[in-house]
Formats: C-alpha cells, sequence, structure tokens
C-alpha cells in the first residue's frame, strides 16, 4: 500500500497496516475505500476550555477532535471532512467576537481560521451563524478556505427552486482523486449540498427579515440534486444541519434527516442540530433508523455530538460503475474523544493538536480577558441546580432584568401602566450536557463570564401582550416538563428527559401551583394533547385569580416571541417591543445598575401536594451545598443517579 497526500498534503494512508480500516485492506482493482469525516455543532469551541467556569476541561473542543482527524486519515486510504454548521456562536468567543473584536471586512474568524488550519473540504450553515447578523456571518465565512453551501436559504426566490438565488452556494462538487485497492488512481467527483432549518425566520427574524427566505429542505434536495448529477457527480453527501425527527415528510420540517435521505441520487447524510449522537443509544428504538447499520432511511448516516465531543466517520466502500462510482457498502461510527467512568471521572482519549491551539491563541487570550470583568456583586449564590423543581434564583435574575428593562422601555407609550410579568428559563440545567451542565456563581463579584453563564444565547429582548388565558396556557406548555405523577405512589421519574429545559419558562410576577396528577395539555412539539387537562392551578395576580380577559405583558426573547417552542400567545402577532439589545446586555446593565444584587427566588410557584407521593430528581453532585436554600419544596438526597448525576427525593 503507496503513502499518499490529499490536495493539502494530509496523510491520506499509514505504513501501519493493522490500523487500515477493512475497507481500505479488502479494497481490489476498481474499489476504493473513502472515509467521510463528520464536525457538526462546533459553537465556537476551538480550545478544551470552559470559559463559564474559567477552566480547562476534556470534554469539548476542535483542537480534540482534531488529534481524532489526523489519527482518523492514518487509518483510511482516502478521505474528506466536512463541517455540519453551528460554528459561528455558542461560547463566549464568540460573544466576544462578535461584540467586542468584531468582524470588519477581511477579518479573520478565530474558528474559521482553526477549520482552515485542518483543512476542512466544505461545511453548511447552521441555525445559529445567523444570530448575529448577516453582515457578521458573511464576513467571517469569506475567509474560508473551504467552500461553504446552503441550499435553502436564498436571498431571490426564482419560479423554479433551481432558479433561486442562494446566500452561499446550494451546493459543490468537489474534483478529488481516490486511490483504489491495487494503487491506482482515479478521479472521482464528490457532491456536497447543504440545508439549515426553515425556522431560522422565526428565531432570526430580526437580522433575517425582507432580506432572505427559506426553502422547505427536502424540497430543495429534490430539486438539486439531480442537477447535481447531471454536473456529473458520482455520489452526493448531504450536510444536513437537521435533526433526525419523524419518518414522514411535512413542509418547513425543522429536524428532516429522515425523509431527506430517501432523496434519490443522495448518497449519505450528515445531520446533527439536536445535540446528540448517532449511531448510538440516543436514537435506539427510533423509527425509520438503524442504529446497528449506522443508517438513516436507508442511507448512511452520522450525527457528531457537539462542541466537538465526537467525530464522525462514514466509511464507504466505493466500486468503479462505468466512469463513475457507486456505494457498495458502509460502515458508521461516532468516535468520542473522551469516555466517562462509572465513577463519574473524565477520562480525555486524545490531547489536542498544536496546530489548531496555535492558529487562535491570540484569541482564546482575548476571550479570557474579556469574560474575567467585573460587573457588579452578589450578595448570594446564583445556580441552577433546582431550577427544574424549586423557583430558582439563576432564572429570577434574569427575570429580574428583564422587567426592569422592559418597564423603561415602555414608558409613554400606549403599553405603559398593563401589568408587566416576565419569562424566563434555566439553559444550564444538566440533561444531554452532563452532570456539570450547570450555573454555578459564587456570592462575590459578577462577571461577563458569569452573565454569559446565566444566559447561553445572544437572544434580543422581546415584549408580548397576552390575555391572562394565554398566560395560563404559556405555563401549561411549560409544565410538559414533568412526567404525569400518580397519587399515593413512591419513587416516580419527575422529569420529562425529552422535553428541553429551555422550553421551561417560569412566569414571573404570578403565583401558581403544577399539579402534576393531570396529563401534560401539551407534548413536546406544543401540539394540544389532552385539551380538558389543568396541571396551572391556583393561578393569581396580585393575590386574586387571574382574569382570563385581562391583557399583560411578557417580557421575554426574540426566539420564544416569535414561535420558538410553540408557545400559546408567542407566534410573532402579539411582538409589540422588539428590543436592540440582548438579554445578555441587560442584565449586565442591571447589576451594574443596582452594585450589588441580592437574587434570591421568590418562590411564586410550586407543586400541588400530594399525601404520600415522592419523586425522584436527577441534578448535579454540587446541589447538596445548596439543599437548604431551596424554597417551597421538600428535597432530601437519595444517592447517585445514573451518568455522575445526584439523585433527589421530593415529597409531594
Amino acid at each position: 500500500m503507496a503513502l499518499i497526500l490529499n490536495r493539502r498534503g494530509f496523510l491520506a494512508g499509514s505504513s501501519a497496516m493493522l490500523a487500515l480500516h477493512p475497507f481500505s485492506v479488502r479494497a481490489q482493482a476498481n474499489q476504493a475505500h473513502l472515509r467521510i469525516m463528520e464536525t457538526t455543532d462546533l459553537h465556537v469551541h476551538v480550545y478544551p476550555y470552559d470559559y463559564y467556569a474559567d477552566k480547562e476541561i476534556d470534554t469539548v473542543g476542535l483542537a480534540r477532535t482534531a488529534s481524532l482527524i489526523e489519527d482518523i486519515r492514518s487509518e483510511a486510504t482516502n478521505s474528506v471532512l466536512f463541517d455540519n454548521g453551528d460554528f459561528l456562536q455558542g461560547n463566549p468567543m464568540g460573544d466576544y467576537i462578535a461584540y467586542e473584536r468584531g468582524m470588519p471586512e477581511g477579518a479573520m474568524h478565530p474558528v474559521i481560521e482553526a477549520m482552515n488550519t485542518l483543512g476542512f473540504d466544505a461545511s453548511t450553515l447552521g441555525n445559529h451563524e445567523f444570530n448575529y447578523g448577516l453582515e457578521f456571518l458573511m464576513n467571517s465565512v469569506s475567509g474560508a478556505a473551504f467552500p461553504i453551501v446552503s441550499a435553502n436559504v436564498v436571498t431571490s426566490m426564482g419560479e423554479e427552486i433551481t432558479g433561486d438565488e442562494t446566500l452561499v452556494p446550494p451546493y459543490v462538487i468537489l474534483d478529488r482523486e481516490i486511490t483504489d485497492g491495487a494503487g491506482e488512481t482515479h478521479a472521482i467527483k464528490i457532491g456536497v449540498i447543504g440545508f439549515v432549518p426553515p425556522q431560522i425566520m422565526n428565531w432570526d427574524r430580526k437580522h433575517l427579515e425582507g432580506k432572505v427566505e427559506p426553502r422547505d429542505i427536502v424540497r430543495a434536495a429534490e430539486a438539486y440534486v439531480p442537477k447535481m448529477k447531471e454536473e456529473g457527480a458520482h455520489i452526493v453527501v448531504a450536510l444536513s444541519h437537521s435533526g433526525i425527527g419523524p419518518v414522514e415528510h411535512s413542509e418547513g420540517m425543522e429536524n428532516a434527516a429522515i425523509p431527506l435521505a430517501g432523496v434519490e441520487g443522495i448518497d449519505v447524510v450528515l445531520t446533527g442540530h439536536s445535540h446528540l449522537v448517532f449511531p448510538g443509544p440516543d436514537y435506539e428504538d427510533h423509527e425509520g433508523v438503524d442504529v446497528a447499520a449506522g443508517t438513516i432511511n436507508g442511507k448512511p448516516g452520522v450525527m457528531a455530538g457537539f462542541w466537538g465531543s465526537h467525530m464522525g466517520l462514514v466509511d464507504l466502500m466505493l466500486e468503479r460503475d462505468g466512469e463513475g462510482w457507486r456505494v457498495a457498502g458502509s460502515e458508521v461510527e461516532a468516535r468520542p474523544i473522551y469516555e466517562r467512568g462509572e465513577d463519574r471521572s473524565i477520562t480525555p482519549l486524545v490531547e489536542s493538536f498544536e496546530p489548531v491551539l496555535e492558529s487562535v491563541a491570540q484569541e482564546h487570550q482575548e476571550t479570557l480577558d474579556y469574560v474575567r470583568r467585573a460587573v457588579g456583586k452578589t450578595d448570594a449564590p446564583l445556580h441552577s441546580y433546582f431550577a427544574l423543581v424549586a423557583d430558582d434564583p439563576s432564572v429570577q435574575i434574569v427575570s429580574n432584568a428583564q422587567t426592569w428593562y422592559i418597564e423603561q422601555m415602555l414608558a409613554g407609550t400606549e403599553h405603559e401602566g398593563l401589568p408587566i410579568l416576565s419569562a424566563a428559563a434555566p439553559f444550564k440545567a444538566g440533561g444531554r450536557g452532563g452532570p456539570d451542565y450547570y450555573t454555578d456563581v459564587p456570592t462575590g463579584d459578577v462577571a461577563i463570564k458569569n452573565v454569559a453563564d446565566l444566559y447561553l444565547y445572544p437572544n434580543t429582548v422581546r415584549a408580548v401582550r397576552v390575555t391572562g388565558a394565554e398566560v395560563k396556557d404559556w405555563l401549561e406548555r411549560s409544565a410538559g416538563m414533568f412526567n404525569r405523577i400518580e397519587p399515593g405512589r413512591e419513587d416516580q421519574v419527575l422529569l420529562n428527559d425529552e422535553f428541553p429545559s429551555y422550553n421551561f419558562d417560569v412566569i414571573d410576577g404570578v403565583t401558581y401551583e403544577i399539579d402534576l396528577s393531570e396529563p401534560a395539555k401539551f407534548d413536546r412539539e406544543g401540539n394540544v394533547v389532552a385539551p380538558e387537562a389543568n396541571r396551572i392551578k391556583n393561578l393569581q395576580f396580585e393575590g386574586q385569580p387571574i382574569d382570563p380577559e385581562q391583557e399583560f405583558i411578557i417580557a421575554t426573547n426574540n426566539y420564544r416571541a416569535t414561535g420558538g417552542g410553540s408557545f400559546p400567545g408567542a407566534d410573532g402577532s402579539t411582538i409589540v417591543f422588539e428590543a436592540p439589545d440582548t438579554n445578555r446586555d441587560v442584565i449586565v446593565r442591571y447589576i451594574v445598575e443596582q452594585g450589588t444584587i441580592s437574587p434570591s427566588a421568590d418562590a411564586n410557584w410550586q407543586f400541588t401536594p400530594m399525601d404520600g407521593t415522592t419523586v425522584l430528581f436527577d441534578t448535579g453532585p454540587r446541589a447538596a451545598e445548596y439543599l437548604n436554600d431551596v424554597k417551597g419544596v421538600q428535597i432530601a438526597p437519595a444517592g447517585d443517579g445514573p451518568d455522575g448525576f445526584a439523585r433527589f427525593v421530593i415529597r409531594l
């Protein structure tokens, strides 16, 4: 087996024969092993560093994934490397570049610099690429030494989809040379097409309205893939920044990987967006996928976790088919950068790749300086360990800041004088993020890194005008966070692990109870499934039952106000104020003005009591330090939970 180099000089074969993938070993003349590598949802995690905790960690970072890339290239005769989007936003380095340093024309974004260092072959756009606006996006990607494609973000609609003018090219056909099992080289054309959820128009309407329009993912694929084949693509790889969702296609669906894989002509689907891993237990019983085979709707596919946690691998055995190539076999793997032991310990499986660290060393240090600035003080700890089971200080401070801001913004308007409520959700509340994924700010100085920890996303503030009935249904939607609990039984599982914590809105300014004996009125997607359900009990405003006809202002964010999460009263039509400021900036200003904040929760909500009933709740191990601070709930330690979590029992 001869050693060969790919177009950027990286080793594409290895003299260590035992390390070669079986497809490389078995390939004969006119057969070739092609390894497709995927990163996805990097969210600016280049360094293995938690900027919120201000410490190195072993569970994230493209610099770590890069070590896998170098090893993985040596296992295959031929390889290509793709990114699946969501690379520009998601940690303080991204915010530092966007809000402090800026991205003037000609500047280099650090994550692009790191990706250039590794020789990516192509990427697509994710929904978070749009968070900072189109000018920032386009200036950032202009520095990429690789094509960036997206077929369904359109700047000018054509009569047919293939006549659209798209924000970036819809697809690219990569001309490569591939070495077969006999050592002969051949030309191969690899078509790469990209997609993003159409919901970008809800999530970033301020930046996008009047500038771009989205197409349905599957419809765009059906239009462009035949064109790619006509232009000579031998195989087609779909970079789908869209999760593995329903089997059947519906117009405008967010998680379209399964019907997308069914589009004729697509050979491989690289997916992401959901921050999960495929193949793996996350999709063990999911219709339309085969975890053992690593296929999505019969096609090889992979989802490589998030923040650089995994490298996605699709190994193809290709055979010559006339002048082209066809897929004769496939294997799929999501290879991790670390493993978690039964004792909660983290063992890194790779070390950082120094050229990647060096490429962004200056921006890393500048980010550390940025996040360490103090903006005020707190006289009580801010943590989110119990945010899903009791009124919580980390959510309370967000609500306080939003209310403070909207009161000022609506002064002198037609909405002045309406009661102002505030909706906020815990972003860092364990779940898929793991047992360390919680806000934990000690008493003392509050720095920018702490504010970013309280509020992860660069959302902007919105105010919506709703009725008392919509307030109740908003809370009914949030209450889907919990499983239905049978009165009188002990040790029932409390949380619905399919329900994301960012959709568990607590509304401040009213008081209420959540009756867990009732079914949830809404399902995970926000559809009404139990119209008569009534989980929200004793809902009061200023000590009186809420009037269903009374009007209220709810301070929230752009994601929620424009339909994110499908909450009643928040579909974009009820917005009465759109702020130019991010929620984070508002929190910083609030803390600066207050000087010292006292973020104790006011216990405005609780569970309806149930005699003889207990539920189990898993949270971070450090929660035990704050157990005595929890208000409105009887909670006690109950040993270890799974995957490094600590378990607590709540007596209802």
